[in-house]
């Protein structure tokens, strides 16, 4: 692609470990780390290390993160609350591996965490949840988790003091 772009958009959950095998690359586990539902590996630095690297060997004047998020085993407890722990340090870890990016030079721009609402997903319909709100499939409530509450709180800490309107102020 020739033309410049207005930003980039980065869609990021986990690494790959790559080894070479007799019959070419292989796959590795590391089985010391942290494994989201879906197997993958957690891994907050891996997204630093993506963002700075894209910043010097591309240099978008913007960069988004359009999607992170991990999918866990959240249940709905008998108060009706969904804990999800995992999910509240997964996001608030990755928050802070982007503001080390940032620190390092990427242009970061805005962070989307996927998703708002658990979904389907395509390999494996209704059973893994990424949400950080609780869909009770059967009657549709929504329920926000707890990680929800928590992203909800940290963006509200980060808002800039509010501008004074220029029509107000004349």
């Amino acid at each position: 692609m020739s033309a410049p772009c207005d930003f980039l958009g980065v869609n990021n959950y986990f690494r790959f470990i790559v080894s070479a095998g007799a019959d070419g690359p292989r796959m590795e586990r590391n089985d010391d780390a942290e494994h989201t539902d879906m197997g993958w590996e957690v891994y907050p630095d891996g997204l630093r290390r993506l963002l700075v690297r894209v910043a010097e060997d591309y240099s978008p004047p913007a960069i988004y993160i359009t999607e992170n998020g991990a999918a866990f085993g959240d249940v709905r407890g008998h108060d009706g609350r969904v804990r999800d722990p995992e999910r509240t340090e997964y996001i608030a870890s990755h928050i802070d591996a982007v503001g080390r990016a940032i620190a390092d030079g990427a242009p970061v721009k805005g962070y989307f965490v996927w998703s708002l609402l658990d979904n389907f997903e395509w390999a494996y319909g209704y059973s893994k949840r990424f949400g950080i709100v609780y869909i009770d499939y059967p009657t549709l409530e929504r329920v926000p988790k707890d990680s929800f509450y928590w992203y909800r709180d940290h963006i509200g800490s980060r808002r800039a003091a509010p501008r004074p309107s220029p029509i107000a102020t004349g």
